[in-house]
């Protein structure tokens, strides 16, 4: 089933004291921390790149899923430019593995793998929608998801500067990262990131 996803991303400098501003607000933990391995995949002329779109195995635990995005041409211009705004057809696949062949045999290869530890936040009162806490190789990242105004909300009740908030994905983010840095790395993993990190 296809549905809007609605989302800001804000860099979170201090994990203990953000989950503190959570729970004294009655945030709880649904998903405790989890290790999350993400590889979105393309054709070798990234045609979906080009339409904005994405196609991503995700395993985060032990469940695996198949999700593709695109973006959607009937959106408030506002939140087209405060919000990432997203039409998301996600979906459990049982053998995550087979499915990567069958995109291999279909022109769809590997183009792109990051990694994450994620927790997984709701509130009693606001069920549909959500805040995660992303700690990924360069960097801790909420993301909170759910209606505009509630979003606006949130990030003030939280004490959160509204100036920080990000619409960028974790690749946009990633390369910005080796802009700044040089790093040579290829994927957003622990495996390529954290050796580049100690050395320095």
């Amino acid at each position: 089933m296809s549905k809007p996803e609605i989302e800001l991303k804000l860099p979170i400098f201090n994990s203990a004291d953000f989950e503190s501003r959570l729970r004294a607000h009655g945030y709880r933990v649904d998903t405790p921390r989890t290790f999350e391995h993400n590889t979105l995949y393309d054709t070798p002329s990234r045609d979906l790149r080009a339409r904005t779109e994405i196609l991503r195995i995700r395993r985060y635990g032990a469940l695996c899923t198949v999700t593709h995005k695109r973006t959607t041409t009937h959106q408030n211009p506002t939140e087209s430019s405060r919000y990432k705004v997203r039409i998301e057809t996600e979906t459990t696949v049982a053998d995550g593995d087979a499915l990567a062949t069958i995109f291999t045999h279909l022109g769809y290869g590997p183009a792109f793998t990051y990694e994450k530890y994620r927790t997984e936040w709701s509130h009693p009162d606001e069920p549909t929608c959500h805040i995660v806490l992303d700690e990924t190789p360069i960097g801790t990242y909420a993301e909170l998801e759910g209606p505009p105004a509630w979003i606006d909300r949130t990030v003030i009740q939280l004490g959160l500067d509204p100036s920080t908030c990000l619409t960028d994905s974790y690749g946009k983010l990633f390369l910005d990262w080796k802009q700044r840095t040089g790093n040579p790395a290829e994927n957003l993993t622990f495996a390529e990131i954290a050796p580049a990190l100690a050395s320095h």
